[in-house]
């Protein structure tokens, strides 16, 4: 690194989240249970005191979109392109692929037996109808809004005003003024940092045992926590050489992985014999999703008989918030040449085809073993069995188990690629004061990340956290999240009246 390039560091937002990561590390390694112990008392204050303030907050951003979409500001174009930078289908795979794309195949195969031990979908009508549609929803419209609202106001920030600033703050702007040069905007980006390592986090320490165990299985290997950790480093190695040549193999790897996730869906779909049960339950599902979505959306359980929405559709909502720090960046930064009504609408095309096909298939898929087939599956779950081990047995009623798990491995480890490709990306914007729009952040910054990445992750799997655990570090962080995201939107908002407003003038 030049010295030029030295002096254009934020050095206060690079060491700062690297020394909370190093204690949080320490912690969750010397002192687990108590970790542990003291992650679960605030979730409990943050995720069953406050529902809704994520409920609201959720079907609110929904809303917005549409209406920010369909409104006259729609037809305002990102940038002086005659064409989008991208083309649809490239610019739809590097749209899914940046976000949660690995945890969405670990869902979609593990979601419905989840919900199907809950008393309340039992309450509700029974596993069949609604197993299969919550995860829909949790998956649906609300959760892709967070990352739809925000890409808008990114994509506005950088090719409309053309800031040099490219920070969670500086969305804020509009509303805050010159005060996000000053302690109340590093307040927001520190949130920001630490929200997107608690994201990741999760994300890599729920979905890395499924990893383990599958190579595990497929190569007669002995699955453990070491395994589980070797692979996160071979994925972290993957992703830092792919960063290192920037946008153009990132892009590239981005359609290599939906070519292989469509081939492991038309696998599962096409060969595992129940092709009329996962088309029909899906087709059923959605039906049922749209005419009960607004019931769905407003259920708090007051009475707190069942908790079922404090403990999913909170934690679905808080863990999509989180991501809501980078993915919606990257989405901002490839929508160049593109309408707001554009992105908006073709937003959820992509995304919503993409993860409804993965829970479509793989989660119905799932659903007939135990409902067709006498595989209890959440009966398994239920009484304290892997989750990995689910996967395992669901792909052992496939033809060809090795295969269609070896296709799974390779399809999530690549997935995990450029999804963490884009974040560090983005991440690595916050470490400079200012930085051009459509300059690369320098090769040892992204290198840095891609490595910080990695550590806290590999300390909860050390520390063998149980998914409730592992929730509580989404809900915390996405807590103060949502106050800022409703910020950026009221900014958005306030830029675009201000810069109409200036047009219109005679």
């Amino acid at each position: 690194m030049d010295q030029s390039s030295f002096k254009r560091m934020d050095w206060f937002s690079i060491l700062v989240p690297l020394s909370v990561v190093i204690l949080l590390c320490i912690s969750f390694a010397v002192r687990p249970d108590a970790s542990t112990l003291v992650l679960q008392s605030i979730r409990h204050f943050v995720g069953d005191t406050c529902s809704i303030y994520f409920a609201v907050l959720g079907l609110g951003v929904c809303i917005f979109t549409v209406v920010i979409g369909l409104s006259r500001y729609g037809r305002i174009r990102f940038g002086n392109l005659e064409k989008p930078e991208y083309s649809n289908f490239r610019w739809g795979a590097l749209i899914f692929t940046s976000t949660m794309a690995a945890d969405i195949l670990f869902y979609s195969l593990t979601e419905w037996a989840l919900y199907a031990s809950e008393p309340y979908i039992e309450e509700l009508g029974g596993i069949q109808k609604w197993a299969s549609t919550y995860p829909l929803f949790h998956w649906g419209p609300i959760a892709w809004g967070f990352y739809i609202a925000l890409a808008v106001a990114f994509g506005y920030m950088f090719h409309v005003r053309g800031t040099q600033k490219q920070k969670y703050s500086e969305a804020c702007r509009p509303l805050l003024g010159d005060r996000v040069d000053g302690v109340a905007g590093k307040i927001i980006d520190l949130i920001a940092i630490f929200s997107l390592i608690a994201g990741t986090s999760t994300t890599f320490s729920v979905t890395s045992p499924l990893l383990s165990a599958a190579v595990a299985k497929v190569f007669h290997l002995q699955d453990s926590a070491k395994l589980a950790i070797l692979i996160l480093v071979v994925i972290a190695v993957t992703y830092t050489l792919v960063l290192w040549f920037g946008m153009k193999a990132i892009s590239r790897l981005a359609v290599i992985c939906v070519v292989l996730f469509l081939l492991l869906l038309g696998y599962v779909l096409f060969f595992g014999g129940e092709t009329r049960y996962v088309l029909e339950t899906g087709f059923s599902a959605l039906g049922n999703m749209v005419q009960n979505f607004v019931g769905m959306a407003t259920w708090l359980d007051p009475l707190r008989e069942n908790l079922f929405p404090q403990n999913w559709t909170v934690y679905y909502w808080a863990y999509w918030m989180v991501w809501c720090v980078a993915t919606p960046f990257f989405i901002g930064t490839i929508s160049k040449g593109r309408t707001i009504r554009n992105m908006v609408f073709g937003g959820y095309f992509w995304g919503l085809c993409g993860t409804y096909m993965a829970f479509i298939v793989l989660g119905n898929y799932g659903l007939a073993q135990q409902m067709k087939h006498g595989l209890d599956v959440s009966g398994y779950i239920a009484e304290g069995g892997l989750y990995s081990e689910s996967v395992i047995r669901i792909f052992d009623a496939l033809p060809l188990p090795a295969l269609g798990l070896l296709l799974l491995v390779v399809t999530m480890i690549l997935f995990y690629a450029t999804t963490f490709d884009s974040l560090a990306m983005v991440i690595s914007y916050y470490s400079y004061k200012k930085i051009e729009t459509g300059t690369m952040p320098g090769k040892p910054i992204r290198v840095f990340w891609s490595i910080v990445f990695i550590l806290f992750p590999i300390a909860l799997i050390s520390s063998e956290s149980s998914i409730y655990s592992l929730q509580s570090v989404s809900i915390i962080a996405a807590f103060p999240i949502g106050v800022i995201i409703v910020m950026i939107c009221a900014s958005l908002v306030k830029q675009l009246r201000e810069d109409t407003a200036k047009k219109e003038e005679p």
